[in-house]
C-alpha cells in the first residue's frame, strides 16, 4: 500500500501514513522541540482505540474539515480485531448523530457510544445480540454486556471503564512504559501523577494520583500536590491530558524532589511546563518523541528532568 484510500477524503490523519514520506513530513511538526534522542516510530495498524461518527443512519469518519460522514468498513491505521468486526458495526440500525469509540481490549471488543439520542433503539439493542462485541454502553448506559473487559499492563489485568483514557496503541504503551520504568530505576518512592488506570503506577510500585481513576483521585489541576506531600518522594512521573500540569509543575519547581519524568501529547503545554521547571532548577536530560498517533500531527513526548 503505497497510500491510504481514505487520505484527503477522511479527516481522521493530516499525514498519509502510508506513504514513503511520511516520516520527514511527520517530523516536520516537531517545531520547536529539540529531542535528545532519535523518535520512536510506531507502525501503522496498531491503533487498538478508534473513534468513529455516526448521523443520519450512516457510520464511518467525517470528511475533513465537514460534518459530511464517508463511510468506512476497514481502517488501515486500525488494528487487525477492530477491522474484523468493524463491518458488522457499521451495518447496525444507527439512529441520531454522535460517537463510536471502539476499543480492542485483552478479551475482547468494546464499543462506548456518545449520541444526541439519550437511549438506543429496541432495534439497535436487538442487534448487538449479534454483533461480537464483549460491551456496548449507549451513553454510559449497559446496552449488552457478557465479560467485563480488562486491559493488561505488562503482566496486571485491570478492568477497563467504558470510554476511558487509554494510549492508542500497544507498541507505543509498551515503549513509554518501558522508557518511564528505566529513568525512575534507583528511586526510593515515586509518586504517579495523572496516572489514569495505572500504566506507570503498577510498574514502579507508586502511589498513584489522578481525577478519577482506581487510585487517589484527586484533581490535579484545582488540587495539586502540595509541598508538603511531595517531601516524601524522590521521583514524580507525570502523563497529564493535553492541558498539561502548570499548577503542579509551579510547585514542583520550588520543591526538592529528584527527579521528575514527564509524559506529554502536547508540545505546546509541554514547552510551557518545561520552562517552569527549569526555572526552579531541573534540567532536561531526556527528550524523546514518540509517534504515538499514527497519521495525526500529535507526538507524545517522553522527558526527564534532573535536580
Amino acid at each position: 500500500m503505497n497510500t491510504c484510500p481514505f487520505f484527503g477524503k477522511c479527516g481522521g490523519c493530516k499525514f498519509d501514513f502510508a506513504s514513503a514520506d511520511y516520516r520527514s513530513q511527520k517530523a516536520g511538526a516537531l517545531r520547536g522541540i529539540a529531542p535528545t534522542e532519535p523518535p520512536i516510530w510506531i507502525e501503522a495498524g496498531t491503533r487498538r482505540r478508534v473513534d468513529f461518527c455516526f448521523a443520519g443512519g450512516r457510520f464511518g469518519m467525517y470528511v475533513a474539515g465537514t460534518k459530511d460522514i464517508i463511510p468506512v468498513s476497514e481502517c488501515p491505521n486500525a488494528a487487525p480485531a477492530i477491522n474484523k468486526i468493524l463491518p458488522d458495526i457499521a451495518a447496525m440500525p444507527w439512529t441520531g448523530a454522535g460517537s463510536a469509540l471502539i476499543t480492542q481490549c485483552e478479551n475482547g471488543i468494546d464499543i462506548s457510544i456518545t449520541s444526541d439520542v439519550p437511549y438506543c433503539s429496541a432495534e439497535f439493542r436487538r442487534a448487538t445480540d449479534n454483533l461480537a462485541a464483549i460491551r456496548v454502553t449507549w451513553n454510559g448506559k449497559i446496552v449488552k454486556q457478557t465479560a467485563i473487559p480488562i486491559i493488561k499492563f505488562d503482566d496486571i489485568d485491570v478492568e477497563y471503564p467504558a470510554g476511558a483514557f487509554l494510549q492508542p496503541g500497544k507498541p507505543g504503551e509498551d515503549a513509554i512504559r518501558d522508557m518511564v520504568v528505566g529513568a525512575a530505576g534507583g528511586s526510593k518512592r515515586i509518586a504517579d501523577l495523572f496516572c489514569g488506570l495505572g500504566n506507570f503506577t503498577h510498574a514502579l510500585n507508586a502511589d498513584g494520583f489522578d481525577i478519577t481513576g482506581p487510585h487517589c483521585q484527586r484533581d490535579l489541576f484545582k488540587n495539586p500536590l502540595t509541598l508538603g506531600m511531595l517531601k516524601q518522594y524522590d521521583c514524580v512521573v507525570m502523563d497529564p491530558p493535553r492541558a498539561g500540569a502548570r499548577a503542579q509543575c509551579e510547585i514542583l519547581a520550588k520543591s526538592q524532589v529528584q527527579k521528575v519524568i514527564y509524559v506529554s501529547c502536547n508540545p505546546a503545554t509541554f514547552t510551557r511546563d518545561a520552562k517552569i521547571l527549569e526555572s526552579g532548577g531541573y534540567k532536561m536530560t531526556h527528550l524523546v518523541p514518540v509517534d504515538q498517533f499514527v497519521g495525526s500531527t500529535h507526538w507524545e513526548l517522553f522527558s526527564v528532568f534532573e535536580k
